[in-house]
């Protein structure tokens, strides 16, 4: 399950152990590419790791808190920290491996 962030509160996600945001646009073609997939990745991997999306459009304050310049934009955050991050669509294998799986 990705849990949807709004009102440029990603509380609940930097108090995860390990949380992945995907920073996104309705009107993003990669984006909804990668939807499914990490859909797909958040359900093999409950209780390891935390989904979350944020709408780079209605969370413009932390898009820019976090520099997202281009989307669709993964970071990557254990223990509250920035821990790495990615732009553009990644396949399955590739963010098993940015996650460290």
């Amino acid at each position: 399950m990705i849990v949807k962030i709004e009102n440029n509160d990603m509380s609940k996600a930097l108090e995860s152990k390990c949380a992945l945001v995907d920073f996104s646009a309705t009107w993003c073609g990669p984006c909804r590419m990668l939807h499914p997939v990490l859909e797909e990745l958040s359900e093999e991997l409950a209780g390891q790791v935390e989904f979350y999306n944020a709408d780079a459009d209605e969370n413009g304050e932390l898009a820019a808190q976090y520099g997202i310049a281009s989307i669709p934009a993964l970071l990557l955050f254990q223990n509250g920290q920035l821990v790495n991050q990615t732009v553009g669509f990644q396949p399955k294998a590739a963010l098993k491996a940015f996650l460290g799986l």
